[in-house]
């Protein structure tokens, strides 16, 4: 009984935030609002060449909504791109956000856009020595293989921990230091600032329940290799 409570509390834990954001998410994103002059994508595009940052690119993308620091591109979804509703304004003004802490070279952003590229490499390692610990085995007739497991699952899921720890600073600042000032600044209107909070406030909790998976995951591979 109380395993079974355990694991019913780590779902809620890990998928309750992820069904929260999309509900927050979809909820103003279903009606285009009148005093929006511009979609999302036009939104984005007006906001970067405002900071003068002609350079950094508009872009449909079918992988979700994100600012992409080595192609200097903004991407949003297309609901987001071409839509009025305040989910797609406030999203657009997020993704800017992090292209304005990219411009700025900020300390946290640029750290995690290195460690970025760096977990890339280590997780392909990490993956390359869990296959080959079992042939390292059968090769040297030595118990290599738990060492490689070791080394393995910490390159892969401690580099992930660590991206998501300070993923969601980064995400917070873009969201309430960057967005939200610049959205009440005149683009939205007083009635539509607690919306665009919670929108701004979902889509940090995107990377929170991120993390709680990530960690669940981590204590899970800790279990597997103390056996």
């Amino acid at each position: 009984m109380v395993y079974v409570l355990v694991i019913v509390s780590l779902m809620v834990l890990i998928y309750g935030p992820q069904l929260w954001v999309q509900w927050v998410l979809n909820r103003y994103n279903r009606r285009a609002e009148e005093n929006f002059p511009g979609t999302g994508g036009e939104l984005a595009r007006h906001l970067l060449d405002r900071y003068d940052l002609h350079e950094v690119r508009v872009e449909i993308t079918d992988s979700g909504d994100h600012y992409d620091p080595m192609e200097r591109a903004v991407r949003l979804t297309r609901d987001k791109h071409d839509g009025k509703t305040l989910t797609a304004i406030t999203v657009a003004a997020h993704e800017c956000g992090h292209a304005y802490q990219h411009a700025a070279s900020e300390p946290m952003f640029m750290l995690r856009t290195r460690l970025a590229r760096i977990s890339v490499i280590a997780q392909r390692l990490g993956s390359f020595l869990l296959f080959a610990a079992p042939f390292v085995v059968l090769v040297t007739r030595l118990p290599l293989a738990a060492l490689f497991n070791i080394v393995g699952a910490f390159l892969i899921m401690g580099f992930a921990v660590v991206m998501h720890l300070l993923t969601l600073p980064v995400e917070i600042d873009a969201s309430f230091k960057k967005a939200l000032p610049l959205l009440a600044s005149g683009y939205l209107e007083k009635r539509q600032m607690p919306a665009a909070r919670s929108i701004l406030r979902a889509a940090a909790w995107t990377y929170v329940a991120a993390s709680l998976a990530t960690l669940l995951n981590f204590w899970r591979w800790l279990a597997v290799l103390r056996r």
